[in-house]
């Protein structure tokens, strides 16, 4: 505010003329001078009933009562142009100290006709002047102090000529005028202490506004329908997209929520009964289904329903599942097309070569790509039944072993490099034969890349403080690149030159199957992977959270 200013725009501090024509002040301040002035009329009546009802033995103005008749209709007549002198706005300042210096004049001279300060008028210039310093916003309080001071030793020296008082009196006078200033100060703190206060106020309300209506741009934007409801379940805010959904037209004013969906209205009062925290259902607007998402505010009293078009959604869903069928399909196409090349040059070769050694090599280079295509082929039927899975509790000591047997079927040296650290008891809840193809895949990459020496390849289990079940896989290969450690879980990623790349892509895609996780671990030299998953006895997808971290 212009008023609250201490010192000017150029430093100094204000003069008095410039603190006497301050801005105008905001309406609550008017509307404190109003009661002020309320005081002021109800202070000059009792005056006149003083008069009325105590001339018999009159205490009040016993010096002239005819000047203390004259002066108490003056300053009703003064109290009353004080009421109604605002409605035109004059300066704030002007005005008050105008009416306090007329309040000091009056309460002084009324207070000599009565008998001076031991008739008690005076301690109602205290009420005068804690009034003007709250009203005035603590400006020239020090100086309507001063005033009534003034004022008052005046009065007392007036005494004291007409061998009136005695000089102990002053002495009273004295403490009046510390109390005077003592008010003053009190007044000038506290009317700081509210100027500020609605000062902040004022600001919080501006915030407020403004935060409001960008809430309200940005609910009229969205592209999803909003409504606000309250817990009747009457509409107190929606957007276009909302109307759109619900398919109303014309009037929306006193709309309730069985007005826009009935459907809708008997499950938002199942979800307010039941103090649901958040709900996700599929309804139906006519022939449009609607996929609606409840969520109570804060406040407890207003709640949000957010409604999205279903078809929408579902196509969204086949464009994404398109574009993956797209990428996966140029990617397989040329992954076949490269060792179909290589068994088409080697036939026509064949054909035309008849040495044996030729025929040997040429066979094996038909070999080895036939058995890449088969790969991929098995790769890809594998990512296509990784949702099929069949969870269950596996005892992982039992299943390492019988794990290490089947591979010494197929990789007799390989396995003597594997070494199993399982701890008894440890249960993870997989599909077996998904556990069967990660483990597999992992322990085959790292027979290709580590030393071959016992041990070589370790497969660790251990129960984590969380709940939690993890397999590592660790070998003491060269490790991964860090350049390619940010791409060994996508497709058709490979750094093997008869490679397919689906690998680790379907040895991810199975643990998440499976609500687990397949991070590769950068510490250490060498390859090492964890499988987070599921313990049996609480269920929780602890390895989701592993992930995350």
């Amino acid at each position: 505010m212009a008023q609250d200013a201490v010192k000017t725009p150029t430093g100094h501090s204000p003069s008095f003329s410039e603190r006497l024509n301050a801005g105008a002040p905001t309406e609550s301040f008017w509307r404190s001078l109003q009661y002020f002035h309320l005081y002021r009329l109800l202070v000059a009546a009792l005056f006149g009933l003083a008069l009325i009802f105590l001339s018999a033995s009159p205490p009040f103005g016993s010096q002239n009562l005819r000047l203390t008749e004259w002066l108490v209709r003056s300053y009703l007549l003064a109290a009353t142009l004080f009421y109604v002198l605002p409605r035109w706005r004059p300066p704030f300042n002007l005005l008050l100290t105008v009416e306090v210096a007329v309040d000091v004049l009056v309460l002084t001279l009324l207070m000599h006709l009565s008998g001076g300060n031991r008739s008690g008028i005076s301690y109602m210039l205290l009420v005068v002047l804690a009034g003007a310093g709250l009203v005035g916003q603590g400006r020239l309080t020090l100086f309507y102090a001063a005033m009534a001071s003034v004022a008052v030793l005046v009065e007392q020296a007036f005494h004291q000529l007409q061998d009136v008082g005695d000089l102990s009196d002053f002495t009273y006078t004295g403490v009046i005028c510390v109390g005077f200033f003592g008010t003053a100060i009190s007044a000038h703190l506290l009317s700081k202490r509210v100027v500020a206060n609605e000062h902040l106020a004022r600001q919080r309300g501006e915030a407020l506004a403004a935060q409001m209506r960008i809430n309200e741009q940005v609910i009229q934007d969205m592209q999803d329908g909003i409504l606000v409801l309250d817990r009747e379940g009457k509409v107190r805010q929606h957007n276009p997209k909302a109307l759109e959904l619900c398919q109303i037209q014309g009037r929306t004013a006193g709309l309730e929520l069985d007005d826009y969906c009935p459907e809708l209205a008997r499950r938002y009062a199942e979800w307010s009964e039941q103090g649901v925290a958040a709900s996700d259902v599929l309804l139906s607007r006519g022939a449009r289904p609607l996929r609606v998402r409840y969520l109570p505010a804060g406040d407890g009293e207003n709640s949000l329903l957010y409604l999205e078009d279903a078809e929408q959604l579902q196509a969204q869903a086949r464009q994404i599942k398109l574009a993956a069928l797209g990428r996966l399909t140029a990617n397989m196409a040329h992954e076949i097309r490269n060792p179909l090349a290589a068994i088409s040059h080697a036939t026509e070769l064949l054909q035309e070569d008849g040495e044996e050694l030729t025929r040997k090599r040429l066979l094996r280079i038909i070999g080895e790509n036939t058995q890449r295509l088969n790969r991929l082929v098995t790769d890809v039927l594998e990512l296509g039944r990784r949702d099929r899975t069949q969870r269950e509790p596996i005892p992982l000591d039992t299943f390492l072993a019988g794990f290490l047997e089947e591979l010494a079927l197929t990789e007799p040296e390989g396995v003597l490099a594997v070494r199993v650290e399982c701890p008894p008891g440890l249960v993870l809840r997989f599909d077996r034969g998904h556990l069967n193809r990660l483990l597999t895949n992992l322990v085959g990459n790292a027979m290709r890349y580590c030393s071959g020496r016992p041990g070589s390849i370790a497969i660790r289990c251990l129960s984590t403080a969380y709940g939690s079940i993890e397999i590592h896989v660790v070998d003491d290969g060269p490790g991964i690149d860090p350049g390619a450690s940010a791409h060994v879980f996508e497709p058709f990623f490979t750094t093997r030159s008869n490679g397919t790349g689906l690998g680790l892509y379907i040895a991810r895609e199975l643990c998440e199957a499976n609500g687990a996780a397949l991070d590769l671990m950068g510490s250490g030299s060498g390859a090492h992977f964890r499988i987070s998953g599921k313990d049996v006895d609480g269920g929780r997808d602890l390895g989701q959270k592993e992930r995350r971290v």
